[in-house]
């Protein structure tokens, strides 16, 4: 397949895919009993509006991921294992 015609690659997916992992971060945030994603990122040293960014599916870097995803005590497979295709 010719590399341009990947439909994984495409910003669509790409879009889909963030949206995924905002609903992953925000589904673990109320599990975690944070009705509130500012109190979260504050109680765990993340920057609030960069918190809130992550959870509308905006685009974050992988060190900022692991930092969330440290944040619920959780590894990396356990985090990826539920919400995602």
């Amino acid at each position: 397949m010719a590399k341009g015609n990947n439909e994984e690659n495409s910003p669509k997916k790409k879009d889909e895919d963030l949206v995924k992992l905002g609903n992953r971060i925000k589904d673990l945030r109320v599990k975690a009993g944070f009705t509130n994603y500012e109190y979260f990122a504050y109680k765990h040293d993340i920057p609030r509006a960069q918190f809130g960014r992550y959870e509308r599916g905006e685009d974050l870097r992988y060190t900022s991921l692991l930092k969330v995803i440290k944040a619920f005590g959780m590894t990396i497979p356990e985090f990826f294992s539920e919400g995602f295709d």
